[in-house]
């Protein structure tokens, strides 16, 4: 059976992978930020992304230093609670449903730790308030179980329609 928002069992009975995470994101190589969603409460979503050499923006960030930028960070945990939002509205409106998320604001960001190729992003989104389409998010990142991000992040779900040129 093919994977559906709409059929999705809460909790999660496995993982959601790659596939799934494109099925529901627009974003693609090389900013498509989560790997995999752990596990989706009633409030809140919790995925990581596994950082290799290979991404992107370590060779400019910095040669012979390479450290994940702030910005991947917040943009990698505003892809978390999209996935968290666009399942919601699925679920509410129907499968075929064409939604993205886009931020309106990052409020009381914090950057606490260094993130290297190697290491493994833990995230989570757990959701403050939620109005039609707009919602505000706290979120962390953490490595080796230390915070290396945190904010809380304002945005609003679209008809993907309405942001296409």
């Amino acid at each position: 059976m093919a994977f559906t928002a709409v059929n999705l069992k809460l909790p999660l009975e496995k993982p959601l992978g790659s596939e799934e995470i494109k099925y529901l994101l627009p974003h693609r190589y090389p900013l498509l930020l989560v790997d995999r969603v752990t596990e989706i409460g009633e409030d809140y979503i919790k995925g990581y992304k596994n950082l290799t050499f290979n991404e992107d923006f370590f060779r400019g960030h910095f040669p012979g230093i390479p450290i994940m930028p702030g910005v991947y960070m917040a943009e990698a945990t505003a892809q978390l609670a999209s996935i968290f939002e666009i399942i919601r509205v699925k679920k509410e409106e129907g499968e075929n449903v064409e939604k993205i998320g886009v931020f309106l604001g990052i409020d009381n960001a914090r950057f606490k730790a260094m993130v290297r190729p190697g290491d493994r992003l833990d995230m989570e989104a757990n959701k403050m308030w939620l109005k039609r389409n707009v919602g505000k998010f706290s979120v962390k990142a953490f490595n080796e179980g230390k915070i290396a991000f945190s904010a809380e992040l304002s945005f609003a779900i679209l008809d993907r329609k309405d942001a296409e040129f």
